[in-house]
């Protein structure tokens, strides 16, 4: 029986990820990187930002990397203050979710700084029953600790669980953590989601298909 819902933040609940793709684009493009959309869906959608600096920048000393992802999160959030809106649906889903007492967290990748400015600009900071930064645990997605963690803070059981998730990162996560995955295609084609381990891919929270899942059911 479905107990509780867990979202993923960036792409999931509002697509931030053309933001965070112009923010990359400037930073690794002088460092001869082509950030295309290709590029940042492969390397860069849903990773925690110090693994990516690693990877791309190896070159940058750990003080130099700490403050660029500094720079990097306040520059999205400049960029992002203007025009963030919720994801097409999710009002009309959050709303069935509360009707039925169902449990939710938000399970993200996203530094902790930019997670409550999300929230906040979305009018969602105190919507979940809480917030789980990902990147304040051993592991961060696309290991499953961040969902296995969120589940025992429920004390749920993963096949009494559903996840939204819109990355490579996250999806693996979540299916890794045996919980039935929907995948947001936000900026994904819906195969490539499929292709990550999702058992259903949306483009709205509106999809009836989620009835099938026990989401979005008549009373």
């Amino acid at each position: 029986m479905l107990q509780a819902v867990l979202f993923d933040l960036d792409g999931t609940l509002a697509n931030t990820d053309p933001i965070h793709l112009k923010v990359w684009r400037e930073i690794l493009e002088p460092h001869g990187y082509t950030v295309d959309d290709a590029f940042f869906q492969a390397h860069i959608s849903g990773r925690l930002n110090e693994h990516i600096i690693t990877e791309f920048l190896p070159q940058l000393s750990a003080a130099e990397g700490a403050q660029l992802v500094v720079d990097k999160e306040a520059q999205f959030r400049e960029l992002a203050a203007s025009d963030l809106q919720r994801m097409p649906g999710f009002d009309k889903l959050y709303d069935w979710i509360k009707r039925q007492g169902l449990n939710t967290a938000i399970v993200t990748n996203a530094p902790r700084t930019n997670a409550e400015f999300v929230l906040k600009l979305l009018q969602l900071e105190s919507a979940f029953d809480f917030v789980l930064l990902a990147g304040e645990l051993p592991r961060s997605k696309p290991d499953p600790l961040p969902y296995v963690t969120a589940l025992e803070r429920l004390a749920v059981s993963a096949a009494d669980a559903i996840a939204f998730e819109d990355s490579k990162a996250g999806i693996q996560s979540a299916v890794a953590a045996q919980i039935p995955t929907v995948g947001v295609a936000s900026t994904h084609d819906p195969e490539v989601l499929y292709s990550y381990g999702a058992s259903l891919v949306i483009e709205q929270f509106t999809d009836t298909r989620l009835q099938k899942w026990g989401l979005l059911q008549p009373h």
